[in-house]
């Protein structure tokens, strides 16, 4: 069902008192429950207008989706197919300018929050997700990474 709510749904901040005190982000980051009432915001249009603004691709319809549904595994899944950063993307990237811009729920109203929906799977996954390191093959060559050390 579409959540026809014309505002996104609010991110929870730290209080000032308690900022000012500390390091951590400002921004908490959503629930489990918000993030699924944002992700029934999206209208899953036929064109897909958000992805065309994302640099890397992202298959933003798809991925929210899934959280809408609450398969936080599988939106994770699908974010990673384009990017390797989904945590680092959801806070830094100028989503306002890019995906969320061609965003057609923000001709009437706010855009989906499609970075912060991206940021909450990515957290969601790093405390959920596979602990497995996947096996590389050794293929015989040998990698030097400049900086690395006196080795």
């Amino acid at each position: 069902m579409i959540n026809m709510a014309l505002e996104k749904v609010k991110m929870p901040l730290q209080d000032g008192a308690s900022r000012s005190k500390n390091f951590d982000e400002v921004a908490l980051g959503y629930t489990k429950e918000m993030a699924m009432e944002e992700a029934m915001r999206c209208l899953n249009c036929a064109n897909r207008p958000c992805v065309s603004g994302c640099p890397v691709k992202v298959n933003i319809p798809d991925f929210i989706a899934c959280v809408a549904q609450g398969d936080f595994a599988k939106a994770y899944a699908v974010i990673h197919e384009s990017s390797s950063l989904p945590a680092v993307c959801g806070r830094v990237c100028p989503q306002e300018t890019q995906c969320e811009q061609n965003c057609i729920r923000g001709r009437k109203g706010e855009p989906v929050a499609i970075g912060r929906l991206e940021r909450f799977v990515a957290d969601w996954y790093r405390e959920h997700g596979s602990k497995q390191t996947p096996q590389i093959s050794d293929n015989g060559h040998k990698v030097a990474v400049v900086g690395s050390g006196p080795d």
